[in-house]
């Protein structure tokens, strides 16, 4: 009896898993040597707890370059998950028998380090001449394309993942990658080297006293991995062959772990190489087997109801019908997704595609998130931010979820840092929302979804500190000290208040303060005075102390006043709108510290600009601010109207001019009837030619109101031409002839019979 036998798989297939299952359990094997990287064979004590729950990913990565990292996801329908289970229970050992990442890692960065000699790139080069092409044949397409089919994935589904009769299954797939390899083999070094590594732990195995040794790997390796393989009766496995193919590789330190996966991160769509494109479905068919279709209309009709869409009990078994019925008539053993999914979108869906792409998401792939104890191996960074989220009661979870903090309540405010902190260490796991009424100084809108990758940028993050609070404080100093502009220095000390980073606050105000005394550029000024107002008027109802911030940002003000007017002279259309934004961040700035000696300068500053010759767009940026704050009255405006959209106005300055006026809210234009008069008879006086010019731009300014503001400014102008055309009737009947009033008085009497009056 042979002592091993080998069992291709292919990964994430239910059938396999299904068949490797009724194999073992029938030739019970004593030991279990399966694909996957030899070093991180440690981590499969862990599975030994049943607290590891698939969807998960094995983990390896260099302990010094953790971004580096490599991941082996697995689901519950995954064959290799099933071999795992099985041998835990039976207690049978399992052990990895792929070329360890710790080689691999290290043969990718020599291949791409810029300092290799040239001796070495020679070498290198050796490995691969014209004749060995880059790629690997697809065997499941060289074999579909024997058997008729088109779709490779159909093939290998009807073929081998819906088997019903599974005997010989695995003897059936090594002959025909066997067959597929002897006509295209294995060209790649990287693939080769595997395979050597692969038969060298075999050998060892069998020096071993076990008697039945299953190998578990993917279909394109079985033919080089038999006992033919083992005794070198197949080119290329000898064992001096696989002695010299691994002979001095260069070597990595590296460490495993597991982390929580998603459905999502397995669809072909996440870009991973061994995805799947319905592995909702796929662990349907895992877990109903033979009932699958049925329940699967069913949960289908479950979530269109869930979603407010029609799907009565009498739709499922019609759709059910249909689906068999499709399945019949293309000769197949019983309805698979394709004919699942053409029966609900006729009778569920009623031809309508976007309930199918409903389906498509929330079950075709799925929202599940699997999960891993809380003793499994990591980093000290991951193990703080576990246990804040517990103590905080912050499940990390694929589906988006809203969350409400009131920061006048101490979880809330806690849940907030936390989140600011991870947003400084590039992990967005919330999102901070603008809530419809407004943004309340105490309440906060937060979007969370947490993403697996999370997991690899905590092993990144844990350079900069063992705890969510350090990391976050040393990242945000890091960011400040290579900040080029002063605005980013102000929104890295927004950002450290936001996370309450009360160690690194000194430090950021000091670069601030510096770079804001050697910076002579006005705009740059403007555009860092906004982040420092939020800190100093909103600091108190976070609960932090920033009392240096106000006498800072009042030098900066002050500095501003100074330059602004010179800022203004001189400038072209770009500048200008840098300077109108400078503007508008240092009037919100004022508005929010109120600070009635600034605030009075600053208005003398304004006024000084909308009377000198500053760009157009500039003036009337300040006018609309004066007219807000009511320093400009109407006579006023009347005239400064009447200057800018005159006929000796440029065009072009005009344009600017209306452009900065309306920019801003239009409840407050809309009472200035005057303004709209002199707009009105400015684009009365326009040409066709320059009136097409300007079309757009005046298009791009009335853009920003909302539909309510601009349906009352087109009722004004109307109101503006109804008005004209009335006088015009009156001036009309002005010079009509004169009412003859001998005739008129003969009228009266019977007028004042009608209405009941006296005749005087």
């Amino acid at each position: 009896m042979n002592r091993i036998q080998v069992f291709g798989i292919r990964h994430h297939g239910p059938g396999c898993a299904r068949s490797l299952l009724s194999a073992f359990q029938e030739w019970g094997p004593d030991v279990v040597l399966m694909e996957g990287p030899a070093d991180a064979e440690p981590s499969l004590e862990l599975i030994q707890t049943g607290e590891v729950i698939p969807p998960v990913a094995m983990l390896v990565y260099p302990k010094q370059q953790p971004r580096r990292s490599i991941s082996y996801p697995f689901a519950v329908f995954s064959p290799e998950w099933q071999a795992l289970q099985w041998a835990n229970e039976q207690s049978v050992p399992v052990r990895l028998i792929d070329l360890p990442m710790s080689h691999r890692l290290a043969l990718d960065e020599a291949e791409s380090s810029p300092d290799q000699p040239e001796d070495d790139q020679e070498q290198a080069g050796d490995d691969s001449t014209e004749s060995e092409p880059a790629w690997r044949a697809d065997p499941i397409a060289i074999l579909s394309n024997a058997a008729g089919y088109s779709d490779p994935e159909l093939w290998w589904d009807e073929q081998i993942e819906r088997r019903q009769d599974a005997r010989q299954l695995f003897e059936a797939i090594q002959e025909a990658m066997r067959s597929v390899r002897d006509e295209f083999p294995e060209t790649r070094e990287a693939d080769l080297l595997r395979e050597a590594f692969m038969r060298k732990t075999i050998r060892r195995a069998l020096k071993e006293d076990f008697q039945r040794i299953a190998i578990v790997c993917g279909a394109w390796h079985c033919p080089v991995l038999d006992e033919d393989a083992l005794k070198g009766k197949v080119p290329g496995c000898r064992v001096k062959d696989d002695q010299a193919r691994l002979k001095g590789l260069p070597k990595l330190k590296t460490t495993s772990t597991w982390i929580p996966w998603t459905y999502d991160r397995l669809a072909y769509r996440s870009g991973y190489g061994a995805g799947i494109r319905s592995p909702g479905w796929y662990e349907h068919v895992w877990n109903y087997g033979d009932h699958a279709p049925r329940s699967w209309l069913t949960n289908a009709a479950r979530l269109l109801r869930r979603k407010e869409f029609d799907a009565a009990p009498a739709n499922i078994v019609e759709a059910l019908r249909l689906a068999e019925s499709l399945a019949a008539i293309r000769e197949r053993p019983s309805a698979g997704l394709a004919e699942l999914n053409e029966s609900i979108l006729a009778v569920l869906c009623h031809g309508n595609t976007a309930p199918l792409q409903l389906i498509r998401e929330e079950l075709e792939i799925g929202d599940r998130l699997g999960s891993v104890p809380i003793e499994t191996p990591t980093v000290p960074l991951a193990e703080d931010l576990a246990r804040l989220q517990k103590s905080l009661r912050l499940k990390p979870t694929v589906e988006k979820k809203i969350v409400d903090l009131d920061l006048r309540k101490p979880i809330g405010l806690q849940r907030s840092q936390l989140l600011n902190r991870l947003n400084i260490l590039g992990i967005s796991w919330g999102t901070l929302q603008q809530s419809g009424g407004g943004i309340s100084t105490f309440h906060e809108l937060w979007q969370l979804q947490w993403h697996p990758e999370f997991a690899v940028d905590l092993i990144d993050a844990n350079v900069w500190g063992t705890t969510v609070e350090s990391a976050a404080s040393s990242r945000i100093l890091d960011l400040a000290n290579s900040a080029s502009t002063l605005s980013a220095l102000t929104q890295s000390l927004d950002a450290a208040i936001l996370a309450d980073l009360q160690e690194s606050i000194p430090g950021l105000i000091e670069l601030i303060r510096s770079k804001s005394a050697v910076g002579s550029d006005v705009v740059h000024l403007m555009e860092a005075v906004g982040p420092l107002a939020n800190i100093s008027r909103y600091s108190d109802v976070r609960g932090t102390q920033c009392s240096a911030v106000l006498p800072l940002l009042k030098e900066m003000l002050t500095r501003i006043l100074i330059g602004l007017p010179s800022a203004c002279q001189s400038t072209d259309d770009d500048a200008a709108e840098a300077v109108q934004k400078g503007i508008l961040s240092t009037q919100a700035a004022l508005d929010l510290i109120q600070d009635a000696e600034l605030t009075e300068e600053w208005n003398q500053r304004l006024s000084r600009i909308l009377n000198s010759s500053a760009h157009g767009l500039l003036r009337g940026s300040v006018c609309r601010l004066l007219i807000e704050r009511k320093i400009l009255n109407t006579e006023e405006l009347n005239r400064i109207t009447s200057l800018e959209l005159s006929p000796a106005t440029p065009t072009r300055t005009a344009a600017n001019w209306l452009i900065g006026l309306l920019q801003g809210s239009g409840l407050v234009l809309l009472h200035m009837d005057d303004l709209w008069r002199s707009l009105d008879q400015w684009l009365m006086l326009l040409n066709e030619e320059v009136f097409d010019e300007l079309l757009p731009i005046l298009r791009r300014a009335f853009s920003d109101f909302t539909g309510p503001e601009r349906r009352q400014m087109a009722e004004k102008i109307r109101t503006f031409d109804l008005t004209a055309t009335s006088r015009k009737t009156s001036n009309t009947l002005a010079t009509e002839k004169a009412i003859h009033s001998e005739r008129a008085s003969l009228v009266i009497p019977i007028l004042s019979e009608i209405l009941g009056v006296k005749n005087d």
